[in-house]
């Protein structure tokens, strides 16, 4: 029994993925030219099977726990980003910084970068 219950609990947040693969309504979504380097970005919300009939507005409390994918690319590369528990963001550029917007977050990367890349492989964890 214990292996059944653990399997439909592995399997659980892939058979409940919306269809097309989007994990939600975006929060926010850019693309734009800053200071002569592209930067595109978006925050998607997941919503939780619980509370998928609820309705509710962005900065909520649940809405913040909620944001499961947060990506932001700098001329094509991957920049490391994180939401905060009071709503912002953070990245591995300015890691001590926090950001109300994930474009902010993107911008001040730009500024701190310079005329730096980011690597161009993603972060691989231990």
């Amino acid at each position: 029994m214990g292996v059944i219950a653990g399997t439909a609990g592995a399997l659980a947040p892939i058979l409940t993925k919306r269809p097309g693969g989007t994990a939600g309504p975006a929060l926010e979504r850019f693309a734009e030219t800053y200071r002569g380097r592209y930067i595109q970005g978006t925050a998607r919300v997941t919503m939780p099977a619980r509370a998928a009939g609820r309705v509710r507005a962005v900065g909520d409390a649940m809405t913040v726990a909620a944001v499961r994918d947060a990506e932001v690319r700098i001329d094509g590369r991957p920049l490391h980003v994180m939401r905060r528990a009071d709503g912002s963001y953070l990245s591995l550029v300015n890691h001590y910084e926090s950001f109300p917007t994930l474009l902010d977050a993107a911008r001040a990367a730009v500024d701190e970068l310079g005329d730096a890349q980011l690597s161009a492989s993603p972060l691989h964890s231990l």
